[in-house]
C-alpha cells in the first residue's frame, strides 16, 4: 500500500484528527484505500490523465510564451463533507449571495447602505467596477449575480471562512462535473458503497435559472464566449453543449431596433438571455472599450431597454472587489437582519492610513492581495516570500495603497493527496456554485482545488494547483 503521511502540525486535516484517528465520514474510504495496491491506484491515475486529454479538458495560461494548453492535475482522493457540515455551508452561502444581490440592487438604485454610512460612498462610487450605465435599471427578481462562485476554506480552528466572492464570470464548474464523472468511471465500487449527493444535474439547474431570468415566454438562451483562445473556452463549450444551447461569439450576434439577434442558417433569431463569459469592458464597443472585437455594438442599449438579459449583470464586479469584501457581514445584517453564518477572514484595507501602517509593519506575516487581482497573481504570501519580494511589495503599497488589502496567513485545511512521496496532506479550498433568480439552487459540493506543491497555499490552476472531486454525503 501507499505510505500515508501524518497530518501537518497546526492545520485541520479533513481525513485525520490530531491524534491520528480517522474522522468518521472518512473511515470506510480509508479502509478501501489501504486495500488498494500502489500499482492499481497508479494505473487509475494514468487512465484519468489520458481520458482528460482525450476529452480536451485543458486550460491556457496567460503569459505562457509557449502558447500551449495544460491539463489541470486531478487527484483521485476525494474531499468528503458530512451532510451536517454541508447543510450549514449551504444556508450560509444562500444568505451571503442574497445579501450581495441586495447590495448590488441598492447601489444602483436608492443607495440606502451608502447613505447609512455602513459602506463608504467612495468605496463604491469611485470603484472602477461600478457601472454608471446600470443606475436605475430594474432587473427581474432583482438578480445581478445569477451565478456566484464562493471560495470557502476551513481554518485550523475547524471553522469555515469565505475567502473570496466571485460574481463576474465565475469559472470552474465544468471541472467539478468532469471530476465526478471521472471518479464514477474509475471507482464505481465507491459510489455503490457511499451515498454521495449528485452534481450532474447542475447544467439543468443552470438552464432553468437562465430561462427564469427573463419575463419572455420560451426564451432563447445562448452562451457567449470570447473564443477558443480564452483560458476557460472548454468550459464555455461544455456548458453550452450540456444545456443544449448555442455557443456564440460577439460576431454571431447583432442588435437591431434595440433587440439582440443571432445569425443562423435559417435567418436571424432573437436572443433573450446571454450567459456571457466576457468581462464588462469588452461587451459593447459603443459604451465600453471602443477597440473591443469581442462584443456586440448596441448590446447595452438593448439591455437597458429590457429586451435581453445578461448573466451575470453588468457592474457586478463592484461587489466581489476585494476592497468591498470586508463589508459583506454588514450587508447581511443591513439587508437581511441576520447574523452572518459564514465567517469573513479579518482584512486590513491599505487605503486606510492606520491599517496600512499595520500591514507595512507585519508584511512577513501577512497575505497581501491586489483588490482586482485574480488567479493567484499579484499577491504576496509573507511567510513564504523572500526579502526582495517583501521589499518590492512594500514599495508597491507605498505607491498605491488603495490597490491592496491584507489578511492573516490562514492555515488552509489539508486533505490526503497522491504525490511523489506517497499520500501526503496538501492544502485545499472549495468553490460551491450558487444559482440565483426566481429560486436559489445549489448542487452539493463544488470545485475542490488543491495546492500540489508541499507547503504551498496557492490552489489556483494557473499557479500549479490541481482539483479533487468533492463529495457531500447524503444523510
Amino acid at each position: 500500500m501507499h505510505r500515508i503521511h501524518p497530518p501537518l502540525a497546526g492545520c485541520f486535516d479533513e481525513m485525520l484528527a490530531d491524534d491520528g484517528e480517522t474522522r468518521g465520514h472518512y473511515r470506510d474510504f480509508l479502509q478501501w484505500l489501504t486495500a488498494q495496491s500502489p500499482e492499481t491506484l497508479g494505473q487509475r491515475r494514468h487512465e484519468a490523465e489520458l481520458l482528460f486529454h482525450r476529452v480536451g479538458i485543458t486550460f491556457a495560461v496567460y503569459g505562457d510564451d509557449s502558447g500551449s494548453e495544460r491539463l489541470i492535475p486531478f487527484d483521485t482522493i476525494p474531499r468528503i463533507l458530512p451532510a451536517s457540515e454541508w447543510q450549514t455551508l449551504e444556508v450560509g452561502l444562500r444568505q451571503r449571495v442574497a445579501a450581495l444581490n441586495a447590495f448590488l440592487h441598492d447601489i444602483y438604485h436608492e443607495q440606502h447602505i451608502l447613505r447609512s454610512g455602513l459602506v463608504p460612498a467612495e468605496q463604491v462610487m469611485v470603484n472602477n467596477q461600478y457601472q454608471v450605465a446600470m443606475q436605475g435599471l430594474d432587473l427581474p427578481h432583482h438578480t445581478y449575480a445569477h451565478i456566484a462562485g464562493v471560495d470557502v476554506i476551513r481554518h485550523a480552528d475547524g471553522g469555515y471562512y469565505v475567502l473570496e466572492d466571485n460574481l463576474r464570470v465565475p469559472s470552474g464548474v465544468s471541472y467539478m462535473l468532469e471530476n465526478r464523472k471521472m471518479m464514477m468511471r474509475l471507482f464505481p465500487e465507491l459510489f455503490a458503497h457511499y451515498a454521495v449527493a449528485p452534481v450532474e444535474h447542475y447544467p439543468s439547474l443552470l438552464h432553468d435559472t437562465l430561462r427564469e431570468a427573463t419575463h419572455a415566454d420560451n426564451p432563447t438562451v445562448v452562451v457567449m464566449t470570447p473564443g477558443h483562445y480564452n483560458s476557460a473556452y472548454f468550459e464555455h463549450a461544455f456548458l453550452a453543449q450540456q444545456m443544449g444551447v448555442e455557443l456564440v461569439e460577439g460576431r454571431d450576434l447583432f442588435v437591431e431596433r434595440d433587440r439582440v439577434y443571432m445569425r443562423t442558417t435559417a435567418g436571424p433569431r432573437q436572443v433573450d438571455v446571454i450567459y456571457r463569459r466576457i468581462d464588462d469592458i469588452y461587451l459593447d464597443p459603443l459604451v465600453f472599450r471602443a477597440d473591443s472585437m469581442l462584443g456586440v455594438p448596441g448590446l447595452l442599449s438593448a439591455y437597458r431597454k429590457g429586451n435581453v438579459i445578461l448573466a451575470n449583470a453588468v457592474g457586478t464586479g463592484v461587489a466581489d472587489d476585494k476592497s468591498t469584501y470586508p463589508y459583506v457581514p454588514e450587508m447581511i445584517r443591513f439587508y437581511l437582519s441576520e447574523e452572518p453564518i459564514l465567517n469573513n477572514v479579518p482584512t486590513w484595507q491599505c487605503r486606510k492610513p492606520d491599517e496600512l501602517s499595520h500591514v507595512l509593519a507585519h508584511l512577513e506575516e501577512l497575505v497581501v492581495k491586489e483588490v482586482h487581482g485574480a488567479g493567484g497573481y499579484g499577491m504576496l504570501i509573507g511567510p513564504k516570500a523572500s526579502r526582495s519580494e517583501i521589499d518590492d511589495f512594500r514599495a508597491r503599497l507605498l505607491a498605491d495603497p488603495a490597490n491592496y488589502i491584507a489578511q492573516p496567513t490562514l492555515a488552509l485545511s489539508t486533505c490526503p493527496t497522491f504525490v511523489d512521496e506517497g499520500i501526503a496532506p496538501r492544502h485545499i479550498d472549495l468553490r460551491p456554485f450558487v444559482l440565483s433568480g426566481k429560486d436559489v439552487r445549489i448542487v452539493p459540493g463544488g470545485l475542490s482545488r488543491v495546492a500540489l506543491t508541499r507547503g504551498s497555499l496557492v490552489v489556483n490552476s494557473s499557479q500549479g494547483g490541481g482539483t479533487k472531486d468533492a463529495w457531500v454525503l447524503e444523510a
